[in-house]
């Protein structure tokens, strides 16, 4: 007999967590550990070794991406799948760029849901079909309706937070003093600014930033704050 799939379940709204957790413990191959709404608890489940994340998008105080990226930095490798209301093509490209690998929709009959949480288990990557086309047009390239892949919506708040410091002229361990963070979290963050924004160094970064509020700067303006010196994005 076929092991059960041992599922974990992630949603700040409590009669969502419910009436999911239900769902699939009805169904044949499943095995429901636990269904949370916050990261500690989250961490505290994933202790039971879950072979599947079930995760909503939109929540609160941290989105379910957010969340994920967290428990990444901490070394929880497990397939997750996000279940959402949003149909937007922006929540979709962010989720696939964070390599979740099923995107799913809360208006999807229930028995939908479940087989898309199966293929996923087999080793699928699966959205819901209305979400096909976007899908398609995602990776065609930036298409209408997209942020850009050098769009400052694509960060966290947090991200946006360092990139604000970064603009300043601030290095990463003054960074890390004021936001009391390590220096390797900030280096980590840096990182993955460039790596969303598809720029090639801190400087650009710092730069579309001040584009952004208003206060254009060039590149070398901004590298005189930063005290002449070029910085690479790991320093």
């Amino acid at each position: 007999m076929a092991e059960e799939l041992k599922i974990a379940l992630v949603d700040d709204q409590s009669l969502c967590r419910r009436g999911l957790s239900e769902l699939l413990t009805r169904c044949y191959g499943f095995n429901v550990l636990g269904a949370v709404g916050t990261i500690e608890d989250l961490r505290t489940l994933i202790k039971e070794e879950p072979d599947l994340l079930v995760m909503d998008l939109r929540m609160k105080p941290i989105d379910g991406l957010s969340m994920l990226e967290q428990i990444r930095k901490e070394g929880c490798i497990i397939p997750a799948v996000v279940l959402t209301m949003s149909d937007s093509e922006v929540d979709l490209g962010k989720a696939i760029r964070a390599g979740v690998r099923g995107y799913l929709l809360k208006d999807m009959a229930p028995e939908e849901v479940v087989d898309a949480i199966r293929r996923v288990a087999a080793g699928e990557l699966v959205v819901a079909p209305t979400m096909t086309v976007k899908m398609i047009d995602m990776l065609r390239g930036d298409q209408p309706g997209q942020e850009p892949k050098n769009s400052l919506k694509l960060l966290t708040e947090r991200e946006r937070e360092i990139l604000q410091l970064l603009s300043r002229g601030e290095s990463n361990k003054a960074i890390a003093l004021t936001l009391s963070i390590s220096y390797d979290t900030v280096k980590q963050h840096v990182r993955h600014i460039l790596n969303k924004l598809n720029l090639s160094s801190r400087v650009k970064a710092a730069v579309l930033f001040a584009k952004e509020q208003g206060t254009p700067e060039d590149d070398e303006s901004i590298s005189g704050k930063q005290g002449g010196t070029k910085q690479q994005s790991g320093k």
